[in-house]
Parts: structure tokens; sequence; C-alpha cells
């Protein structure tokens, strides 16, 4: 799986870090950081992320095999 976040969309609101803490944080600066490339097992909190970003800037895809 490949995360990858559009920060021109992103207005951090923050939703993705209450969803998927393991994937999304804010640094000191409040600039949002993520692991664009997480294991498996964290799909579906990935997805979740996704779905509850009001700015839709949040796109997965596949990675390829």
């Amino acid at each position: 799986m490949r995360i990858t976040v559009d920060m021109n969309l992103c207005d951090s609101h923050g939703q993705c870090v209450f969803a998927a803490p393991e994937i999304f944080s804010f640094d000191e600066d409040d600039y949002l950081v993520y692991e664009a490339a997480p294991r498996a097992a964290l799909l579906d909190r990935a997805e979740k992320a996704a779905a509850v970003c009001p700015a839709r800037a949040i796109t997965l895809s596949r990675a390829a095999a």
C-alpha cells in the first residue's frame, strides 16, 4: 500500500491523526507527517483515515507486486 497526501489540499484538520496515529502525526511545527508505505496490517486504519479526511487529501494505492 502506498499513501499520498496532497499537501495543497490538506488543511491540517487532524482527522487522519485521530483515525490512524500509527501512520499520521503532526511535527513540532504542526505540519502533517505520515508513513508513505505502512505495513499491510494497517490497511484498515489507512482506509479510515482517507475516508474521514474532510479535504479528501489522502489517496491510497496498491503497491506494485
